[in-house]
């Protein structure tokens, strides 16, 4: 079964409502107005119930099918990046120093369009949560829905979402088994010493030498301490210090990502970053303050929901074009909030010849939409069909 003839036959109406996302681009939590669109659209389609507010201006549509029956959540995520855009596209980004540079318009239009043909033809039984979640990119959206009872206000038992991907050709579905994006923590380390000209540095510790070797020893992280088939970054991405030529600064600040895929490997990879910084700093004569922040978890696929997604994409884009063989990203995505309270998947669809993620020339590729629409239709067809 190729894209379905229904939602063909809206494309056109699908690609006004992405490009009038894309250029009305909202940060974080504050997407008001594309709220306001979707909530919009999805009472002109008929949804039984819309509701707004959720996490400051999330939105979940509830479909009742035909019978009774589970709850399946089908999540799309709808802020911007704080970006200028560079392309002088004819739906540009309206507000400077803004744009959906990362497909989000995009996701939130494929989610729209399946409701669409969903709420005309109710081919499936139980209820359909339509998600449209704010504040993915850095705002943790999808945890603040959880703690504000998302999964048991609607009952949701099983919960799919999808992503984009640049490179990969259009028409195409890949996913893999386990975790499929990383957890992404932050760290800053804090160096303090006295202080001393710089002519006279035996009267003060140096903190850009002791820092310097902090940076070097959270290499042996990766290096040695993490077994060699566990994927983890460790990246310290900011040092800063001193403001002169002539003085020895009496603080530095290094700042740095942690990547993994396993939980008990990030709880570990925490525990060396601290006591490396420690004890470096005690061998130079410093003191040192370690700051971890806890990000986004893993996003793990339940490999049962992964084998029945890679059989619905294969209905869509045919079996040569669905596959389980992407590989884990390094990237971070708050989805896996929502992945640890229920089972699911998080697949990624084909965006053509784009360019990346997160770059200023990036746009979705409007062919897409019905590709992922019909994708998320059918998976709700399939996980709750119709008793005949």
């Amino acid at each position: 079964m190729p894209v379905l003839n229904r939602i063909a036959q809206f494309q056109e109406e699908m690609t006004a409502w992405r490009q009038h996302i894309h250029a009305n681009p909202e940060l974080l939590f504050d997407t008001v107005e594309t709220a306001a669109f979707v909530a919009a659209r999805l009472r002109e389609f008929g949804v039984d119930e819309v509701h707004t507010g959720i996490a400051r201006n999330g939105v979940v549509g509830i479909l009742r099918g035909q019978g009774e029956g589970p709850v399946i959540g089908l999540r799309a995520d709808m802020d911007a990046l704080p970006i200028e855009e560079a392309r002088d596209l004819p739906y540009r980004s309206q507000t400077p120093g803004k744009m959906h540079a990362c497909g989000h318009d995009g996701h939130t239009t494929m989610l729209l369009g399946a409701a669409k043909y969903l709420a005309e033809t109710r081919n499936f039984s139980g209820s359909v949560a339509l998600i449209f979640q704010p504040a993915e990119e850095g705002g943790g959206g999808a945890r603040v829905m959880l703690e504000e009872g998302l999964l048991e206000r609607f009952g949701i038992s099983q919960v799919y979402g999808m992503h984009n991907w640049p490179g990969l050709p259009v028409g195409r579905i890949e996913m893999n088994r386990g975790a499929t994006m990383a957890a992404a923590d932050q760290f800053d380390i804090r160096i303090r010493v006295n202080g001393a000209h710089a002519a006279w540095p035996h009267l003060s510790a140096d903190p850009i030498v002791t820092g310097a070797a902090i940076v070097q020893s959270l290499q042996s992280v990766v290096a040695r301490s993490v077994d060699p088939h566990q994927p983890v970054v460790v990246s310290v991405t900011q040092f800063q210090a001193g403001n002169t030529h002539n003085v020895i600064p009496a603080s530095a600040h290094l700042k740095g990502t942690v990547r993994t895929m396993d939980e008990s490997v990030r709880k570990d990879v925490a525990a060396r970053i601290r006591r490396i910084a420690e004890s470096v700093a005690e061998a130079h004569g410093a003191e040192v303050e370690v700051d971890y922040r806890w990000g986004y978890p893993a996003t793990v696929n339940d490999d049962r929901a992964v084998s029945f997604a890679l059989d619905v994409a294969g209905e869509v884009v045919g079996a040569g074009n669905a596959s389980e063989g992407h590989s884990p990203q390094m990237g971070a995505e708050d989805f896996g909030y929502m992945l640890q309270k229920r089972p699911g998947a998080y697949v990624f669809i084909g965006n053509g010849d784009s360019a990346g993620l997160h770059h200023p020339e990036y746009d979705f590729n409007d062919a897409v939409s019905p590709v992922g629409a019909s994708f998320l239709a059918r998976l709700v067809e399939r996980a709750q069909p119709v008793a005949r």
